[in-house]
């Protein structure tokens, strides 16, 4: 398993973190809720061990700005001291897959995280569907009426962060930190990997998808949700 470990007491952290190596994980950290929003966002991970009383950011709300503005379903493992009825039930509201009170045994840690991992990896679609677009996340293969089409590595990334926010606009610095991560290209990139997207995308078809929203960012919808709108 490749986990994220959001903590911001060093000593925690580190004995999460080896344990969880020393059994054949892949580990990498953050010590507040702002880097670790980022991380989660950008990276790839089966699970997220997540702390909540964390500075710049709570653990409450990077888990639900990863479930509501981010719209990611890695599994997320709550660690924290707070251990009441109501803690709880908020941790569950903002989207936590589960909760575990301070001290904890690290084996039971382990344990949950395998649990949620397999119960994700049953659940979690694979598939993205929006109008006739279908994206198949296992083989990376992009359909649009039934016609198979070919995208770089960079267009699937961007294909992809659109597809899962439809109807909603995604901005260009999401965008850009969805495909870039802290290594910001130059200015026109992204406009110019947006162009090539719509090339491959829209043009062949007559019935654009991706919309520009102008000083924002863009958003991808059926072609029906764009006949008032300016593509």
């Amino acid at each position: 398993m490749k986990i994220l470990i959001i903590e911001d007491n060093p000593d925690i952290a580190a004995n999460v973190g080896d344990f969880l190596e020393d059994h054949g994980h892949l580990v990498d950290f953050a010590g507040d809720g702002v880097t670790g929003l980022h991380l989660a966002v950008v990276g790839e991970f089966d699970a997220i061990v997540l702390d909540l009383a964390l500075p710049g950011m709570d653990g409450l709300e990077v888990c639900r700005k990863l479930r509501e503005e981010a719209r990611k379903n890695t599994p997320i493992l709550m660690l924290t001291a707070r251990d009441t009825l109501e803690d709880k039930l908020a941790g569950f509201d903002s989207g936590a897959d589960d909760y575990l009170v301070k001290p904890f045994e690290l084996q039971e840690v382990e344990a949950r995280l395998q649990v949620l991992v397999k119960r994700g990896r049953t659940v979690e679609p694979r598939e993205l569907v929006v109008g006739d677009l279908r994206f198949n996340l296992d083989s990376l293969t992009v359909i649009r009426g039934g016609k198979e089409l070919e995208l770089n590595p960079i267009g699937l990334k961007l294909l992809r962060r659109l597809m899962e926010a439809s109807p909603n606009v995604v901005s260009r610095q999401d965008l850009e930190t969805h495909v870039w991560g802290e290594e910001m290209p130059d200015s026109d990139s992204l406009r110019v990997h947006i162009h090539s997207l719509r090339s491959v995308i829209d043009k062949p078809f007559g019935q654009p998808m991706i919309q520009t929203r102008h000083g924002i960012g863009y958003r991808l919808v059926v072609p029906d949700a764009l006949s008032s709108a300016t593509p």
